[in-house]
């Protein structure tokens, strides 16, 4: 049985921003904001010199350009840094991708941190979703400056997010703190009102 603090760090962070505080989750034809469902969430550092000797992992590929992600499966992989990874897996698989990744290192100097407690995802996608973002976010979202595939460090309005984008239409995803997770909601809610 969970305790109290187990109990309220799986649910949704976003469910704790009443809609009275934060507004609701845009949802219509031109953006759409949804809550991504809790996963297991792993901050990977390794030198780069090191990744020539690990072993494959199961849906998971280090060997990646900086500020790019693959998906396998239901496996993710973020690299954000020259040493620096971002594994996403489900939450249910946590304990075992959390075993795979330590033995396959093995002897290799690294450091593997769940932090699936303190993040959450949102996704946002349709026609708008670019010009929503781009209310608080620097990064020229256009499909030529950052196409689907790549993933990044950076701001939405005052919080530091991860942000990917994961398909055409234009899809995004974004990575935050839960501490954020009302900011944020309430930030979407306002852009998505402007944006029409």
């Amino acid at each position: 049985m969970l305790d109290g603090t187990s109990a309220r760090l799986r649910r949704s962070p976003f469910d704790d921003a009443g809609p009275a505080r934060a507004g609701e989750l845009p949802d219509g034809p031109a953006v759409r904001v949804s809550i991504v469902p809790p996963e297991a969430r792993f901050k990977l550092r390794i030198r780069e010199e090191d990744l020539d000797r690990v072993p494959p992992l199961s849906g998971l590929r280090l060997a990646i350009p900086i500020n790019s992600y693959v998906q396998d499966g239901a496996r993710c992989t973020l690299r954000l840094g020259p040493n620096e990874w971002l594994l996403l897996a489900p939450e249910s698989e946590g304990e075992r991708t959390a075993r795979e990744v330590a033995g396959a290192l093995g002897g290799t100097f690294h450091s593997l941190v769940d932090i699936s407690h303190r993040h959450a995802a949102l996704a946002v996608a349709g026609p708008e979703a670019a010009s929503v973002l781009n209310a608080g976010c620097p990064l020229d979202l256009g499909a030529r400056a950052f196409p689907t595939g790549r993933a990044t460090r950076t701001l939405l309005g005052k919080a530091e997010i991860i942000l990917m984008r994961t398909g055409d239409g234009p899809d995004y995803r974004l990575e935050l703190g839960r501490s954020f997770a009302g900011y944020v909601r309430a930030f979407l809610a306002e852009a998505a009102r402007g944006a029409g």
